[in-house]
């Protein structure tokens, strides 16, 4: 069997010296996918230098083309984001604007590079725009030519107002919804990884010719 690639990338504003509520959701899908046999790997998108722009390397010292390089080998890529009014992080959307620079690009068949790829969500945050942010993600990913199958949108939100974070309200037990569909994501992004694998997108009617 195939081995599938996973990758993370993490939107928080923090970098990896500080802990990310973020980065505490991703390790609960991270952990099934090691126990499935799927290599997984975490980018912290503020421990890099990502310049702006609409193309998959801005030159000068532009950190993008080393996160790019990881994301055409993997077979999942899952966009994982902290809430700020409502919204994905400024750094996620500047992820996916770099993920579209890169959309002209084509594999060995001529089509789109990101088809046969997985994509899938992870959002954190007090206060509601969790689904505003998935639908925000998962449309994103899908234009450019990622597959999103069903319920891979994870994601944890407190109570309006001020309150605890993801990790604090972990303290004292689990949330079961969340849970659910972080076993969800997992479960759904690694069989349809996989069945691309075995039958990937034809290449009738899907080139760029």
């Amino acid at each position: 069997m195939a081995i599938i690639k996973a990758l993370f990338l993490n939107g928080s504003l923090k970098t990896s010296e500080e802990a990310s509520n973020t980065d505490a959701l991703i390790q609960k899908a991270n952990e099934i996918y090691e126990e499935n046999g799927v290599s997984a790997e975490t980018i912290r998108l503020a421990d890099y230098s990502i310049a702006l722009g609409i193309s998959d390397d801005m030159g000068d010292r532009d950190e993008w083309p080393k996160i790019f390089e990881k994301v055409k080998e993997a077979d999942i890529l899952i966009m994982a984001t902290p809430l700020w009014l409502g919204e994905k992080s400024s750094l996620t959307t500047l992820a996916i604007e770099r993920l579209y620079g890169g959309s002209s690009l084509t594999n060995e068949k001529g089509q789109a590079i990101y088809y046969n790829k997985i994509g899938g969500a992870i959002i954190t945050g007090n206060e509601d725009g969790a689904k505003h942010a998935a639908a925000s993600i998962l449309y994103g990913l899908s234009h450019l030519g990622f597959t999103i199958p069903p319920n891979v949108d994870t994601y944890w939100v407190g109570e309006a107002g001020p309150g605890p974070s993801y990790i604090e309200a972990m303290e004292n037990g689990s949330n079961s919804f969340t849970d659910q569909h972080v076993k969800l994501l997992a479960y759904n992004t690694m069989h349809f990884a996989r069945l691309l694998k075995e039958h990937p997108i034809p290449e009738e009617g899907n080139t760029a010719e």
